[in-house]
């Protein structure tokens, strides 16, 4: 069976940003920790059920909305009502996402007692103009401050999260963005593009961004400031440090399997290889969930398995092998055919010792070649 992580929602924000299409809603009347804790390990009880074997849990990811407006308190229950259930590995990823409010960052101390053992802090940017056009309640004093504070806690095992093409975003303010975050040593860096997503208020009322040869040369030079520093892109939006790879999202990219519990979360399970691979989902609004509604469980068409795997593993630099696309999907190689030679004839992908990975140019090209896949 593939690898077993478990993915956590809290769907709880201060305030909806403009630029966000998560399953987020602010706080209007306080947060129900305690009951929504409990119908945490409910769902966690029931997802249990469905496991066709035990199998430990090799990284937690607390997501939100933002897991780290409860208490470590709360936290602590959910934790240790986890480890009740499933086993963890003994190296165990318990990753919290946080954002730099100073309330919160007070936090940090007892998040890192309790277990959590590393964090993802949502900076966006080191510039309070940016900040505030984005919609944050942070400001870049705040992000520092909380950097330094989780740094202090004892996190060494960090990411923070960064934009570019901001509205009125200058190539040289990306850059300064890069080089405070650098300064910080963190172990990972999410870095990425600002879109205007559907449902979103950006999307509606769309703010004025920089124009696509400005928003290349950002990447190119933030992409070159960051490996300069050592930090290696392993993902399309990911860099980190050696050996630093975010273990939970690998897991998702290397198609693997995680339980998701909490309002609107999403999972995967292997119950047999390859007709009983399931997607599960869960009711989005908070009321809703707190209610008991089941969630959705629907299994991935075994025609559809080759575009869900390469969608996935394409993501990553070093792409993957088909001794792997086997073990994980239990279908033959064959199955990827003719997509896999059509591409590789392209040049679009190339293979070298079994691995598959893309060329540069389909790196730059990713959704043509995942186009090349679907039935």
């Amino acid at each position: 069976m593939p690898p077993l992580s478990l993915y956590i929602h809290f769907p709880w924000c201060v305030r909806k940003c403009p630029y966000c299409d998560f399953n987020s809603h602010a706080v209007k009347q306080g947060i129900p920790e305690q009951a929504y804790i409990e119908a945490l390990l409910t769902d966690l009880d029931q997802e249990l059920l469905h496991l066709p074997e035990p199998r430990p849990l090799n990284s937690i990811f607390m997501g939100g909305g933002t897991p780290s407006l409860f208490s470590a308190a709360s936290l602590e229950n959910l934790l240790q009502g986890i480890a009740e259930r499933i086993p963890l590995a003994s190296d165990c990823e318990i990753t919290l996402e946080a954002n730099p409010g100073t309330v919160e960052a007070a936090k940090f101390v007892d998040f890192y007692r309790i277990g959590i053992n590393r964090l993802s802090i949502g900076i966006q940017s080191f510039n309070d103009q940016h900040l505030q056009a984005l919609g944050r309640i942070h400001t870049a004093a705040d992000a520092q401050q909380a950097i330094a504070i989780a740094k202090a806690a004892g996190f060494d095992n960090f990411n923070l999260d960064l934009m570019f093409g901001l509205p009125q975003q200058t190539l040289q303010q990306a850059l300064e963005d890069i080089d405070t975050a650098i300064g910080f040593q963190p172990s990972h860096l999410s870095f990425y593009q600002l879109t205007l997503e559907p449902n979103t208020y950006f999307y509606r009322y769309p703010p004025v961004l920089p124009e696509d040869d400005d928003l290349y040369s950002m990447q190119q030079a933030c992409q070159q400031q960051l490996a300069a520093y050592g930090y290696i892109q392993y993902e399309i939006s990911a860099y980190a440090k050696h050996g630093q790879q975010a273990r939970h999202n690998l897991n998702y990219w290397q198609f693997g399997d995680y339980l998701g519990i909490g309002a609107g979360a999403h999972g995967k399970l292997s119950l047999q290889l390859p007709d009983k691979i399931l997607r599960t989902s869960k009711p989005k609004n908070p009321e809703q969930y707190l209610a008991g509604l089941p969630g959705n469980r629907e299994p991935i068409a075994t025609e559809q398995l080759p575009l869900e795997y390469v969608m996935n593993q394409l993501r990553l630099k070093a792409g993957f092998s088909r001794q792997h696309f086997r073990q994980m999907t239990g279908l033959a190689e064959t199955a990827l055919q003719p997509a896999l030679a059509d591409c590789l004839q392209s040049g679009l992908l190339t293979e070298e010792a079994d691995q598959i990975r893309c060329s540069d140019r389909g790196w730059d090209f990713l959704d043509e070649i995942l186009q090349r896949f679907y039935i």
